[in-house]
């Protein structure tokens, strides 16, 4: 695990016109009217206390702190006790939040000291229940916001971002966040969450990423009805309406940022695999949950097979789930099988996949496309000797099947494990209602 260690010492010199985060180039302007003020307002060249007797001076800021010129770890000593002192985890998000909206440095200087702690609040699961919250806890506004009432200015738009040279960004619609359904606006959470991990364990300059929301309505009706939320107040747009809203958006990335790596983030099924299939050969991007998540599975497969000199293309393997990130890791699972020197018949002839009824068979009318291209013939369902096939009802559920070993997303045959993974997945819901950490809740990110 690689952290970013920020010291006083990755900032420019005075009187040399920089100050800010190592690499970001944040210009300041110099002595003058309010300058001292646009140094402090701004979390990309605000030091707080740790400004010297020197940079006061030249930067204008003379009178505007206390008297006393901290090193950043005192800083982050007073950061970590205020901390602590939050009654929940939300409260500890917010906290960390309002860090990081004032004095980057500081703020990642102090979740690189205590990562292993902080990154189940900054991200998930935390995270989910800051999205949920998203309206009543906002405070200031942190990357690019994007509704469809102004898709004729989207261009527009993206100069309006903070700073000119972007990398990374990290898009979402807020339709499918994390396991909490359409959360509107309040999906906005994921990328800023996703970015602060990239900077913190990447060491990507914070000033090069990009958080954007494309606010194309909620069909939360909590949210519809919250006079408190903050995005746009109407059902979501489909269909052509939706994918020209999408399409108007890449075009006007790769007119503005050409080079921008851009990474599509908690797009519900019927659209993630689209979009990414419509624009992989467009410009450089990738959709985390269905292929970030597969190369994390398929790398614990095979390193599974291998310990056990099984060859994954010998393997069988049931999938828990059939939403993009599952489909995703089965179709990442069959290309191996492939490139092991499977036909690609016979490998997905070995991948099985159950979703919330049942298994995916070829008789089912409720699946997508990409979930048809997993469904298995119904009289293929393998029986408890040879020839003998379990039969299956029209939904796809078997009326007997063997009980399965979970291996994270993947499953394979032998004990109860699926039931532990049940009770887990109330827990983490019992916690997402309460804002309590239950026993059993995931703490890791994603």
């Amino acid at each position: 695990m690689t952290c970013v260690r920020l010291t006083g010492s990755d900032l420019p010199r005075p009187g040399d016109g920089t100050v800010g985060v190592a690499g970001s180039g944040a210009q300041v302007m110099g002595v003058g009217h309010g300058s001292g003020v646009r140094v402090l307002e701004d979390p990309l060249t605000n030091k707080g206390t740790a400004f010297t007797e020197e940079e006061r001076s030249e930067l204008g800021l003379r009178g505007l702190l206390p008297a006393v010129v901290e090193t950043l770890e005192q800083q982050v000593r007073r950061r970590y006790q205020a901390y602590q002192e939050q009654p929940t985890d939300v409260a500890r998000h917010v906290n960390l939040r309002a860090l990081q909206d004032t004095n980057e440095m500081l703020f990642y200087r102090l979740v690189a000291d205590h990562i292993e702690e902080m990154l189940p609040i900054l991200y998930t699961p935390t995270v989910g229940l800051a999205c949920q919250r998203f309206s009543e806890i906002y405070r200031r506004p942190r990357g690019l916001f994007i509704g469809y009432p102004d898709r004729d200015r989207i261009p527009e738009i993206l100069r309006n971002r903070p700073r000119r040279e972007v990398d990374v960004i990290v898009v979402t619609d807020g339709q499918r966040v994390l396991g909490l359904g359409d959360q509107g606006i309040g999906g906005m959470g994921i990328p800023i969450g996703k970015l602060s991990l990239y900077t913190a364990l990447g060491g990507i300059d914070p000033a090069r990423t990009l958080p954007v929301l494309l606010d194309a309505g909620t069909d939360n009706a909590g949210l519809l009805d919250d006079p408190m939320y903050l995005g746009w107040r109407h059902r979501r747009i489909t269909g052509a309406d939706y994918d020209d809203f999408v399409d108007r958006f890449v075009q006007a990335v790769r007119a503005e940022l050409p080079n921008v790596l851009l990474q599509w983030e908690d797009f519900a099924t019927s659209h993630a695999l689209p979009i990414l299939e419509r624009y992989r050969d467009q410009l450089l991007s990738f959709n985390d949950d269905i292929q970030g998540t597969a190369a994390v599975v398929l790398a614990a497969l095979s390193a599974g097979a291998a310990a056990t000199g099984v060859r994954l293309r010998d393997q069988t393997v049931v999938m828990l789930g059939a939403g993009s990130a599952g489909i995703g890791v089965c179709e990442q699972v069959v290309r191996s099988m492939v490139a092991d020197g499977l036909k690609e018949r016979d490998a997905r002839a070995r991948v099985w996949v159950v979703d919330v009824n049942g298994l995916l068979i070829t008789g089912r009318t409720d699946l997508g496309p990409a979930q048809r291209r997993l469904a298995q013939p119904p009289a293929a369902m393998p029986g408890r000797g040879p020839g003998r096939a379990h039969r299956c009802d029209r939904r796809g559920t078997p009326h007997r099947a063997h009980r399965p070993i979970d291996r994270g997303r993947c499953l394979h045959r032998g004990d109860r494990a699926p039931h532990r993974r049940a009770r887990q997945a109330a827990d983490y819901h019992a916690a997402i209602q309460s804002d309590q950490p239950q026993r059993g809740a995931a703490t890791g990110s994603r």
